[in-house]
């Protein structure tokens, strides 16, 4: 089929810089999937956190104001009377629709009519949008920037909605079969689904909230069971900006000979390392010591037994050769576990304390 054909030729010449994302992101993966030591009730109040967290991310970047604190109140059924009805009937819907995809992801069929039940579900505190919710657009709309100031900025058009049916059908059939076959690594697949879905632009309003919560659902589906303990939209929150113009320049050349989703993969691709990264900071010791080799765990053990130090003191105390202690160091950067301090010859590194519990969950 011409769609298929069309979805497959935007992975051509995939960058490196963005495999090397995904095969860090999978190593994350493989050792939270083969079970972590976190205390259930530590993973309990982590969940309860990132809901707040991710709620109050993902309506701000739609233009909401409450904050997390707001949120938090609200939730224990504390009135709150300074934001407008609609910000507070968002937040309510988003809230009760993630922790729903949270706790039962793994009975929930990923479909169109996941799609729009999901939609119904988003928006049913939502005065104004009665007449729209769970049902695909009748008017044009397009997507638009808001920025912190409140101004509005439109970023492109979106598929006319006599398009509309057509077009969501295709996308979710070539997702369900992509996803299937396995041929496609699946964040190269979902990474697609959201841009073709914020392209299309389904639904009156709530396309962005929604575009990600099914990315939740996508991740955890296959794998990624961290997801409900470190939150994506507050990463995509705190890099708004890029968000648009990755979306911005690649949707600009849909239909065109030369299409591409590089843009946006490689902002994709950034979000979810970043989140991986925040996810191994919640491991337990012995977990995280399963991500490095015997060279790497050598730096690592001394940096934990000495604090702070220099590359040059590692690699003298250690007898690790200079540049594996360079890897090691770059890869404990990424991984959060250490941070740099100073600049030039006197750059130091120090590992960093976490300091939840004290029951040897987090070092």
């Amino acid at each position: 089929m011409a769609y298929m054909r069309k979805f497959e030729r935007r992975f051509k010449n995939i960058d490196p810089l963005v495999w090397g994302r995904i095969e860090e992101i999978d190593v994350v993966k493989t050792h939270w999937s083969a079970g972590i030591r976190l205390d259930p009730q530590i993973l309990g109040r982590l969940k309860k956190s990132v809901l707040i967290t991710s709620t109050g991310a993902s309506t701000r970047i739609e233009g909401a104001k409450l904050s997390d604190e707001d949120i938090e109140r609200m939730m224990r059924g504390i009135s709150i009377q300074k934001f407008p009805d609609r910000d507070k009937q968002e937040v309510q819907g988003y809230y009760e629709l993630l922790s729903n995809v949270f706790e039962n992801w793994q009975s929930i069929p990923f479909s169109e009519s996941t799609i729009k039940f999901f939609h119904r579900e988003l928006l049913k505190y939502t005065e104004k949008d009665a007449l729209h919710r769970g049902g695909y657009k009748r008017v044009e709309n397009k997507v638009a920037m808001v920025s912190p100031g409140g101004d509005t900025r439109i970023i492109f058009d979106t598929t006319a909605p006599y398009l509309v049916p057509k077009e969501m059908q295709e996308l979710v059939e070539w997702t369900q079969e992509a996803l299937l076959k396995k041929q496609l690594h699946p964040t190269l697949v979902i990474g697609n689904f959201v841009v073709e879905f914020l392209k299309i632009h389904p639904f009156e309003d709530g396309n962005g909230r929604l575009s990600r919560i099914l990315t939740n659902l996508l991740m955890l589906q296959h794998g990624y069971v961290y997801m409900p303990y470190v939150s994506h939209e507050k990463i995509v929150e705190d890099n708004k900006p890029e968000y648009y113009v990755a979306l911005r320049q690649s949707q600009r050349t849909f239909g065109l000979p030369k299409e591409t989703i590089a843009p946006w993969l490689s902002f994709f691709s950034t979000i979810l390392f970043e989140q991986a990264n925040h996810a191994t900071t919640l491991l337990s010791k012995e977990e995280i010591e399963k991500l490095f080799s015997p060279q790497q765990r050598k730096v690592w053990e001394h940096l934990e037994k000495a604090g702070e130090a220099t590359p040059l003191e590692i690699a003298k105390a250690t007898g690790v050769p200079r540049p594996t202690v360079s890897q090691a160091i770059a890869k404990l950067l990424k991984l959060k576990r250490i941070e740099r301090m100073g600049v030039g010859r006197a750059t130091r590194y120090k590992k960093i304390y976490f300091g939840v519990g004290t029951n040897g969950n987090l070092s």
